[in-house]
């Protein structure tokens, strides 16, 4: 291979790599164990009723590589995802583990054949212990057929280490945080010696110290030969650790390649099948008078001294670290839970809120950040998802009228580009980010003064982001006050009139838009520079 390379002129490696005569990683790498796919998928496709989930894909994970697997929401990741592990089975098609055709009927099967996933929301039990969890199903045994917890333990701290987590292994899961609970099942993935790895937006829930953990520990998975497929949306991690790339569009295989060559344009192209002009279309709106009015807002634990002005129009941005206090201001804003001290006004009235029901007849709605858990409920169609709080609008003489619900349904659906194949499909069968645009049309629907997003572009694609971005900026300039709550830079730099950052359940730095940077923003969050003002306190 070495000798056929040198002979290979740079312009013509590149045309065998864009006609795919040569694969590019044999260009790449000259082991024998590299060439070699650890698992092969060819010719996958699937189909649920009314929707063609996967046409005609393939996918090839190499040892000591990871692959990025990206596209938009509903671009067929998840379903594949679930091929892979035994959760579906295709329609037709091919998967190969050492050049032998497999079936992966149940997710066992999967397990057993060295395939595992780490999920954004770690699939785990609260209630046992963290070796429990790692050594579920295949747990070690004495010579009496009984579980030998000693060894167990023993296992698991040895398991843990490896996978660079420094806890114990005897401590219940539920006591640990999200960044642990993602350790622990990366040490259960290790205890199956599994030689293919996904990851599905592993970063999601992570503070930035965690995420560079989490990049560490994915080096030390490469260098074990392990094939790894990270699906992530967030284009500076897929370039900071991928290797190649794989691009799903409505189901299909549109790219392929090695990450060194290609752009994060060029990566925008193949998922959206166009040019993004901006994934943070911010018009410029007149900003009127205050419609909220937050004073001296305490809580005994989470946060203390809350004050601030939100103006009609205006799409105010919250910025913070993980633990800042952000969320669980919004919340006790809302009603979920009850301040200690402060005062509320909305249009210059003061105004008492004990509920999150009368936050909303008052005209204050909260898209939370846990959708699937807070904002989305699971097992019903999506027109009911999006109604459920304007029924006096869908209804009659107390009767309920289906067209008014499908029509109300469609109006906001449709504003925000939803991909479902129609409105009366579970929004649990949605992809994550589809989910969220139920949710906020849900919100938007009730017509509301000031509307909260808690994180409104968490976990979804930039042709997603897009569209919710395009929608903010629409309602902001109908007059419609807007709280964003976001932990991406980019975001709120690019979408906030004005940012407000919190640290430890402190305001920590205001800013205008006109002066925003990234450094202040992290100077801030971080307590390097306290702001007041864009002026140093």
């Amino acid at each position: 291979m070495r000798g056929f390379e040198k002979h290979l002129s740079a312009k013509t490696a590149a045309q065998m790599k864009r006609l795919k005569l040569v694969d590019p990683l044999l260009l790449q790498d000259t082991t024998t164990s590299r060439m070699k796919p650890a698992i092969t998928l060819e010719g996958i496709s699937k189909s649920f009723p009314g929707v063609r989930a996967l046409s005609d894909v393939s996918l090839a994970l190499y040892p000591g590589s990871v692959t990025a697997l990206i596209g938009e929401n509903g671009a067929g990741k998840s379903t594949l995802v679930k091929i892979l592990t035994g959760i579906y089975q295709p329609d037709s098609g091919v998967i190969r583990v050492a050049d032998e055709d497999v079936t992966f009927p149940t997710a066992l099967s999967a397990a057993r054949a060295g395939v595992t996933a780490i999920h954004q929301e770690t699939v785990l039990f609260d209630e046992l212990s963290v070796a429990e969890n790692i050594f579920l199903g295949h747990a070690p045994r004495n010579r009496f057929g009984l579980i030998d917890w000693k060894k167990l333990n023993a296992d698991a701290q040895a398991l843990l280490q490896r996978a660079g987590a420094d806890f114990d292994p005897t401590i219940r899961l539920r006591d640990l945080g999200i960044a642990k609970k993602h350790l622990v099942a990366i040490a259960r993935a290790l205890s199956v010696d599994a030689q293919v790895v996904i990851m599905d937006e592993p970063t999601a829930a992570l503070s930035h110290k965690e995420i560079h953990e989490l990049y560490a520990l994915i080096e030390r998975l490469k260098a074990d030969g392990k094939a790894i497929l990270f699906i992530s949306h967030k284009f500076d991690e897929i370039f900071r650790i991928a290797d190649r790339y794989t691009v799903f569009r409505d189901g299909t295989l549109v790219g392929e390649g090695l990450i060194a060559d290609v752009s994060q344009d060029d990566l925008v192209r193949m998922m959206v099948g166009r040019a993004v002009g901006s994934v943070y279309p911010k018009k410029a709106v007149a900003i009127g008078e205050p419609v909220l009015a937050v004073s001296g807002y305490r809580h005994p634990t989470e946060f203390e001294d809350i004050s601030f002005e939100l103006r009609r129009g205006e799409i105010l941005g919250f910025y913070g670290l993980v633990g800042a206090g952000r969320s669980e201001f919004m919340q006790s804003l809302i009603g979920i839970t009850r301040p200690s001290a402060g005062a509320v006004r909305l249009d210059g009235e003061v105004l008492v809120i004990r509920s999150p029901a009368e936050a909303i007849r008052a005209g204050i709605v909260y898209v939370p950040e846990e959708r699937g858990r807070q904002g989305a409920i699971i097992g019903m169609p999506i027109f009911q998802n999006v109604t459920l709080p304007s029924l006096s609008r869908t209804s009659r003489s107390g009767f309920l009228k289906l067209a008014n619900e499908f029509a109300l349904a469609r109006e906001y659906t449709a504003r925000l580009d939803l991909r479902a194949a129609s409105l009366d499909q579970d929004v649990g069968t949605l992809s994550g980010g589809n989910q969220q645009k139920v949710v906020i049309a849900k919100w938007l629907a009730t017509k509301p003064k000031v509307i909260i997003l808690d994180e409104p572009t968490k976990g979804i694609d930039i042709g997603s982001k897009a569209a919710v971005h395009a929608f903010m900026s629409e309602l902001a300039s109908q007059g419609l006050s807007v709280i964003m709550v976001s932990s991406e830079i980019p975001e709120i730099m690019g979408m906030s009139d004005r940012v407000i950052v919190m640290r430890e359940g402190r305001i920590a730095g205001r800013f205008d838009r006109a002066e925003l940077t990234a450094e202040k923003l992290v100077r801030a969050a971080a307590g390097i520079e306290t702001q007041v003002n864009g002026r140093a306190a």
